[in-house]
Formats: C-alpha cells, structure tokens, sequence
C-alpha cells in the first residue's frame, strides 16, 4: 500500500488526508501540537462560521488578487459542498440573516469529532507531538522518542499560516520548504489606537451602525473599542485596505444624508449640550459621541461632516500572532495546477500556509478545506498514475 503524509492536522490537512485515504492510501497525519484542529476548535467557540450563502462570482471576489487561482479548488468546493459535507458528517447547518453558514450545534467539537472518527474508520494515523524539521532523504520530525523520518510517496504539506503559534500556526515552515515564500503580515487583526483616558469607560463597549470607510472600500459592520484600539468584524473587513495604508473613516450616521445630518444639527440647541444635542437630535449613543470627541477636536464647524467621515488616527496593526489569519506565504506562482510545489515533485501544499487572504465570514475555513481536498486528491491520483 502507498505511504502518504499530511504535516500539519488543521482543517485543510485533515481533507487532504480524507481524500488520500478515501483513495485507498495509508496515510500518516504528523501534528507538532499535542491534538489536532486547534485554532479550528477556537475558531468555533463563538460559534463556528463555516461558509458563507452567496452568488459564486461574490464569494470567489473576497479572495480578491488570488481568486483567478483559487477559482477552479472553490469551483469543485464551495460555499454549498461544504454544508452538505457537514450534514454528511451528521451536523445539521443552518444559514444566518447575512448568508453566513453554521452548524446546528454552533460549535466545531462535535463536528471534529466525527470527522475524526471517519478518518480513523479510512485508517489514517495521526501522530501528535511530530514537529517537521526539515527535509532531507525523507522528512525529519522531532518526536517524543527522538528524531524520526518518514520518506512517503506523496507529502501534503499544510502547515498553516503565521498567526496563533500556541495553537500551531507559527511560519517556522518557512525555513525549510524549499521554495519561495511571500513575507508573512497581518490580516483581519485589530488596529492600535492610543486612547486618552477619557475612553477608558468605554473599553469593551461595541460601535454599531457605522459604515467604516477605507479607500474605495465602504463596509456596514460594527467593531469594540479596546484597551489596545479597534477590533471586530467590521475592522477585519476593511483591515488589508488599512495595513497598506490608506486611512479610516467612520460613517457614524450611515442612514442619513448629509445634507440631513446637517439640517437636524441645525434645529435650536437652547441650553442643552452638546452631547444632548447629538443625543436628541442625532439619537447618537454616548460611545459614538465619545469617539467624535476623542477623534475630532477641536471640533470643526462643519459638524455634519465630520460625523459622516470621522477620521480615526492608529498606530498600525496588532501584532502578527494576534491575527486571524495572514498574508503571505508559500507564493502561488511556486506552485502548479494540482498545488504540487513545482520544484518538488511529489510535495502539495495547502490551506493557510500559501499566499491568499480573505476576510472573515466563511471564506477562510471553505478555502483550507477546498485547497487541503485539492490537494489530497492530486497527491491520490499521482500515485494512482505512477507519479510519485
């Protein structure tokens, strides 16, 4: 029987070790952590976003400059293959108000743990504790008995990204793949804000019905000031417009005009504050008139403008490991069709550890699984056809 190994025991390792095995393969899962499907498992405590409900031409355009590349892997394994790869699994799914897809159950545990239990039915073997070193005759691996190589028919790697290293994701791949990588940066990360004290009863408090507005981007979500400055999907969403470098504006009044806006301001103040004014007039919420005093004074004389286009000044992004997920990595054009690193036969990769980004909201979870089932059955059928 041929030998296959998946390195890394995230999401799109464990389908490329579903794949392999569903081809008749053994295969050998190493995890350098001591279980499997950690930051999966994370990723799910809140509840767990698999997908996302949507036309394909609309999801494939989150993926933004390596969609074309990813096109035909999100072809065979999108948005509705992944909920009926769920219900397969016996999860029952169902799909939110914004088209984002979820199991039943809203956590990932019980869907891991079936997963798991198909593959040990298809005979694969998962070694924890099996950290890759390297390769050379074979791939080396730091184990609990020592150093060991395995010298397979066909490798997958799926190493994950550089974001959450305690929970296996940590780019020390990058040293020993044997190809070119694209350097590693943040993606849907918070952004650092140094507040005045005056924010500090405002920590933990969310922002909503703003429109956050970067470049040519404008996104209706909501965010959560913290102790360290912005975080939440409504960051994430406009976060890459960001860390190149174009800068933030809130749209705090996203349902009035301008002109509207402008006109409410306009109505006798009497003896009320300020603060009341925005209040009764604006039904602003005393978050959104903290940051208009943080962010904006003095205050200009054009309120209203400023209130739909409140420039929020950051410090940059969280640090790399605070992250999501990244960009950067293992560059596509290191790759072929089938996801073989071209200077490797034989070596697939995929899943976080090449260089696409998406935000939040299902796209990250469906790409792994897409790219990890690519790959699995490239690395099957290779061997299949004498190949490897």
């Amino acid at each position: 029987m041929t030998l296959g190994l998946v390195i890394g025991g995230g999401p799109a390792g464990l389908m490329a070790a579903d794949q392999m095995s569903a081809a008749g393969m053994h295969v050998i899962v190493t995890e350098a952590k001591p279980t499997v499907a950690r930051k999966f498992l994370m990723a799910g405590k809140s509840g767990l976003n698999l997908t996302k409900s949507e036309p394909f031409d609309t999801f494939l355009a989150a993926y933004g400059g390596a969609a074309p590349f990813l096109r035909p892997m999100l072809n065979a394994f999108g948005p509705n293959q992944v909920s009926d790869w769920a219900q397969q699994l016996g999860q029952e799914v169902f799909t939110g108000s914004s088209g984002r897809v979820f199991p039943t159950a809203m956590k990932a545990s019980p869907l891991l743990r079936a997963w798991l239990a198909r593959l040990s039915d298809q005979n694969v073997e998962i070694r924890t504790r099996w950290r890759c070193l390297g390769f050379e005759n074979g791939f080396r691996f730091q184990t609990p008995l020592g150093e060991e190589t395995i010298t397979p028919d066909v490798t997958v790697l799926a190493c994950g990204g550089a974001s959450w290293a305690r929970l296996g994701s940590d780019g020390a791949w990058a040293t020993w793949v044997g190809a070119e990588v694209a350097p590693f940066q943040p993606a849907n990360m918070g952004f650092m804000v140094p507040w005045s004290s005056h924010m500090t009863k405002y920590f933990g408090t969310p922002v909503k019905s703003i429109a956050l507005c970067v470049g040519a981007q404008r996104v209706r979500g909501e965010f959560v000031l913290s102790q360290e400055g912005l975080e939440g999907g409504g960051v994430y969403a406009v976060s890459r417009g960001m860390r190149e470098g174009h800068p933030l504006a809130l749209d705090l009044l996203p349902d009035l005009t301008l002109e509207q806006v402008r006109e409410r301001l306009s109505r006798p103040r009497g003896k009320a504050s300020l603060a009341n004014h925005l209040r009764k007039t604006l039904k602003l919420s005393p978050v959104k008139i903290a940051l208009l005093q943080e962010c904006a004074r003095p205050l200009p004389q054009d309120l209203g403008a400023c209130l739909k286009a409140l420039p929020i000044r950051h410090d940059g992004p969280r640090p790399l490991d605070q992250a999501i997920s990244t960009a950067g990595g293992l560059r596509l054009d290191a790759l072929d069709e089938s996801l073989m690193i071209r200077n490797q036969p034989g070596v697939y990769a995929a899943g976080e550890m090449l260089d696409w980004e998406a935000p939040t909201g299902g796209y990250l979870l469906t790409a792994c699984l897409a790219t990890g089932r690519w790959a699995g059955q490239a690395a099957a059928k290779s061997v299949a056809q004498g190949g490897a």
